[in-house]
């Protein structure tokens, strides 16, 4: 078994219950893990987004082989690839000389009218959307996981219930076959209890293909390899009591579904406010220093072409200023982004109003559910003690010879339905009473109940 960490080495070899089920899956699930690295990311961003807003230092040093030729006039740099080389000289000189320059320039925006803090505030709301994301990731696998394993309590009591079954067969069909070798019993009724005892272990090998089939999902749930790992788990007591639910406060408002969807909705709205507010000037402050060699002398233009005398600092400048920058132009872009945060963010809220909708039809329906699957769970015990009557008493005419195999026969079909449905009721009530859980988003009042 491949456990995270080595955290889970203490239950190897030992039965899992349902908590440890849940903690096992939180620590190991892939799809839990991909929403924490997310989450992850996003705090990372915020990080990122505040450092961009530090002083912006570089530094930068080169040595350079040029000519020292130029004219009088401007021109339009392509991409910073073309720079002029050195001052004005009336006649063209083809013979280059080494070069060195070496620059520290720092900007430093200090007034951005809010640019900064809108992004700041964006990246906090991603940074809240991902951690809720990851919050109702666990919560909804929980959900998953704790329904998985009710399913298999109630395939391992469903295989248990076949067992007894097929013993309960064999030992009639025993009992027939001595009857019919002692010339007690018609042959024909050893044919219908040998039919009777094939069907049971029919019923019983289908119970345990239910069973593995149900087992190796929960190991998938669990974040583990169906092939290798082996589960067993308890049953506390869902099989043998049924929970108490009270339905005085069935408030859907802090399901993580319902939270994560408002923190969307909250984080798309900062978004769109940081795209407005982009549109705003930066005033920033700036600093540089900077220090040239050439060949050519800087007195009488005089050319030294060896490396040394190129290299040798002649000048030396700084700068000390205040900067406004204003991209009036990218207001058009910035409009149509902005509207486009806008609708993202209405399409956020309609989700919410979706998922609110259906979490309250889902609370509704979970709380009828229950109702209807603990009175069915009260039901069935009646059934159970008549079927057992009925059971007891067709096995006692039948011995006596007041009544034929067939209604025996149909006594046992009643009684094993009976024991199956009883087990299947326990599980119904607790299954309903997990989604009851799942509508209000906390499992606390579940294992109350246990």
């Amino acid at each position: 078994m491949t456990i995270m960490n080595g955290a889970w080495n203490a239950v190897l070899g030992q039965t899992l219950d349902l908590a440890k089920s849940l903690e096992m899956a939180k620590a190991n699930y892939s799809s839990i893990q991909a929403k924490r690295a997310l989450s992850e990311a996003t705090l990372q961003e915020v990080g990122a987004t505040k450092n961009i807003y530090m002083p912006k230092l570089m530094l930068q040093h080169q040595y350079t082989y040029s000519t020292g030729n130029s004219v009088e006039g401007g021109f339009f740099p392509n991409e910073g690839t073309i720079s002029p080389s050195g001052g004005i000289r009336t006649e063209n000189i083809n013979q280059g000389a080494y070069g060195s320059f070496t620059s520290a320039i720092m900007e430093w925006d200090v007034f951005s009218f809010g640019k900064q803090s809108s992004n700041v505030r964006a990246a906090k709301a991603d940074a809240n959307a991902g951690q809720l994301d990851l919050e109702n990731e666990i919560f909804q696998h929980q959900i998953r996981v704790a329904d998985a394993y009710l399913l298999l309590l109630v395939s391992e009591k469903l295989t248990e219930v076949q067992e007894h079954n097929v013993i309960r067969a064999k030992n009639f069909s025993d009992a027939v076959d001595a009857g019919v070798r002692a010339q007690l019993r018609a042959g024909v009724d050893s044919s219908l209890a040998h039919a009777e005892y094939a069907r049971a272990r029919v019923l019983l090998l289908e119970s345990q293909r239910n069973e593995q089939m149900r087992k190796y999902r929960l190991i998938e749930l669990l974040g583990e390899d169906a092939q290798t790992f082996s589960l067993e788990i308890d049953s506390m007591s869902f099989c043998s009591q049924l929970p108490v639910v009270g339905f005085a406060n069935m408030e859907i408002d802090q399901n993580p579904l319902l939270r994560m969807q408002q923190a969307k909705i909250e984080a798309a709205g900062q978004r769109a406010l940081a795209m407005k507010r982009s549109f705003m000037p930066t005033v920033s402050l700036v600093a540089a220093g900077w220090a040239r060699g050439a060949g050519v002398d800087n007195a009488d233009g005089s050319y030294h072409t060896d490396f040394a005398n190129g290299t040798q600092y002649q000048v030396s400048n700084y700068l000390l200023g205040v900067t406004a920058k204003w991209r009036v132009t990218d207001g058009f872009l910035i409009r149509n982004r902005y509207k486009k945060l806008q609708y993202i963010t209405d399409q956020n809220t309609q989700q919410f109003y979706q998922q609110q909708n259906m979490l309250k039809r889902q609370a509704t329906e979970s709380e009828m559910q229950y109702r209807i699957m603990m009175e069915k769970a009260r039901t069935i015990p009646l059934q159970m003690k008549a079927a057992k009557q009925a059971y007891t008493q067709a096995e006692a005419r039948y011995e006596n010879g007041l009544s034929d195999l067939s209604t025996l026969l149909q006594s046992m079909v009643v009684l094993n339905q009976a024991e199956a449905d009883l087990a299947i009721a326990y599980s119904n009530v607790w299954r309903s009473h997990l989604m009851v859980a799942a509508a209000k988003g906390d499992l606390t009042s579940f294992f109350d109940s246990l």
